[in-house]
């Protein structure tokens, strides 16, 4: 196919064409996928819900629990993760340790 024959406007339309056509393929052999899997699962006396489960899985990060506390300040929590906050600096610099604060 010489592609320099063509106009801006039909380079454009056989852009279009041509995406459409590969999203239409991956969703057939998405589909085509699925269905031998769920095939196999019958095979083995499973059904595909029961393979996978139910349950939603947990999405994101969790928050980590504090395990430090500030002595003066019990409000005041740090879970020993990312930047030093400046109380415990200050307690640092004060000549304690960590230990002074921990949960």
């Amino acid at each position: 196919m010489d592609l320099s024959a063509f106009s801006l406007a039909q380079l454009k339309k056989l852009q279009d064409e041509v995406a459409i056509a590969i999203f239409n393929y991956e969703k057939r052999k998405k589909a085509e996928a699925l269905a031998a899997v769920e095939e196999a699962a019958r095979a083995a006396g499973f059904s595909l819900k029961e393979l996978l489960g139910d349950e939603k899985l947990p999405k994101g990060k969790t928050k980590a629990a504090p395990k430090y506390a500030n002595p003066a300040d019990a409000a005041q929590t740090w879970t020993g993760r990312g930047r030093k906050p400046k109380w415990v600096e200050e307690l640092l610099a004060s000549g304690k340790s960590l230990d002074d604060a921990a949960i």
